[in-house]
């Protein structure tokens, strides 16, 4: 009985070479490295459910019912973080707090993101005269110092702003204001980013060849150059969300910021300025909240930068 011959498989050297990944992929394994900007983003996740998922269990109505019979109430069963001076349900009003506190950041970077955008890609595209009076009004800017600007326009602009309606919420106008106001005053930086990386790409040959073909200017801004410089855009935009947030807090904590009856983490501070050391809780928890917020923030930035580095090494 004679045994059949083996068939061995012989493999090509396309066969051997690893399939592409990406970019997504790529981004992805870079960021996965960096354990605690993948703890920063858990725990931001978890902050959002806290502030916009626990309005589902608790109204807003009960966050600014006052009691008196129970104002000072340390924290315990009924009340896990206490109530403040008036009586009103700590927990109740770090939930709604959060949720102008976290609207307040995420708008300002909005706000400051599309100025810094604008500015950078029309100074470093078009340069020459253009750049020269753009960059001319950043430096000023930049020699301004933000919070005097925040508490001068604060004390000029407050309360003549009417409240508004958002998702069946009543809020105080001051929060549009302190949106445009912090908005209006951090987008300096990434202009200087954006126009930097608009030097750089402008006369590369892919933009070079958009301009012979006859391709409009503005396309050729924001369909050519801005997707490849978007990296750094992203990153400065995420820890602008943190420095919005730091931003409401101080001119909050000074009185300035956004007004009663509507909650945010800052102005729950200043509240708690005359009893720092009588009921610690009252600045505890608002406090801790900011804390976590920003540190979280800060550290999904510093992922996000890492990953999205086209230097970085691959993983």
């Amino acid at each position: 009985m004679v045994a059949e011959p083996v068939q061995i498989a012989v493999l090509t050297p396309d066969d051997l070479e690893t399939p592409p990944i990406s970019l997504g992929q790529l981004t992805w394994r870079r960021f996965r490295r960096h354990k605690l900007a993948l703890y920063g983003a858990v725990a931001l996740i978890l902050l959002f459910f806290y502030s916009f998922g626990g309005a589902l269990f608790v109204s807003e109505n009960y966050a600014n019912l006052n009691d008196t019979n129970i104002s000072l109430h340390p924290p315990g069963t009924q009340h896990p973080f206490g109530t403040d001076a008036i009586g009103r349900d700590i927990l109740a009003r770090t939930i709604y707090g959060g949720q102008i506190s976290l609207l307040i950041g995420l708008t300002a970077v909005i706000v400051e993101t599309v100025l810094g955008i604008l500015v950078g890609a029309l100074a470093g595209y078009y340069g020459g005269v253009v750049d020269n009076i753009l960059m001319r009004i950043t430096e000023a800017m930049l020699n301004i110092p933000e919070i005097f600007l925040l508490i001068v326009m604060a004390k000029f602009f407050g309360g003549k702003i009417p409240d508004i309606s958002f998702f069946g919420r009543t809020l105080s106008g001051s929060v549009v204001l302190i949106v445009i106001i912090i908005g209006g005053t951090a987008w300096m930086y990434l202009a200087r980013i954006v126009r930097a990386e608009f030097l750089s790409l402008k006369e590369r040959d892919f933009v070079l060849a958009a301009r012979a073909t006859g391709t409009p200017s503005i396309e050729i801004i924001f369909m050519h150059i801005l997707p490849n410089c978007i990296a750094p855009v992203i990153v400065t935009a995420t820890l602008g969300v943190a420095n919005a947030i730091l931003s409401e807090a101080y001119i909050s904590f000074l009185g300035l910021g956004v007004q009663p009856p509507t909650a945010t983490w800052g102005n729950m501070l200043d509240s708690a300025n005359n009893y720092i050391e009588s009921a610690p809780w009252l600045w505890f928890f608002p406090g801790l909240l900011i804390l976590l917020t920003v540190l979280s923030i800060n550290f999904l930035g510093d992922g996000l930068r890492d990953a999205l580095d086209p230097h970085s090494r691959a993983a």
